[in-house]
């Protein structure tokens, strides 16, 4: 595989494609505060420094949580996660009762 050297300070796409996201989940993701970037007139930039601390600090389930916040808008979220449950021929809810 080969291997770029990046600047120090990256672009929103260049961050993009360093972290093999989407440049609006980045974005998205940089707006909520979850990715460290700074917004100078129109343009964003991004310390490579940060971005690696960042990626080090985040728990596995911060990055899962994240990536899934990419899909929060894909409509056929709700239909796959019903053909899984009945694959599974189990309810999406626990219906064991508390008595």
């Amino acid at each position: 595989m080969e291997q770029t050297t990046l600047p120090d300070v990256l672009t929103l796409e260049e961050v993009s494609t360093y972290l093999r996201l989407p440049a609006e989940t980045v974005l998205r993701q940089t707006l909520q505060g979850n990715i460290p970037g700074r917004k100078i007139e129109e343009y964003w930039r991004f310390l490579k420094d940060a971005i690696d601390d960042w990626l080090r600090s985040q728990s596995s389930r911060t990055v899962l949580l994240m990536q899934a916040s990419a899909l929060a808008d894909d409509d056929s979220l709700t239909e796959l996660r019903a053909t899984i449950y009945q694959a599974r021929e189990r309810s999406e809810v626990d219906e064991e009762s508390d008595a």
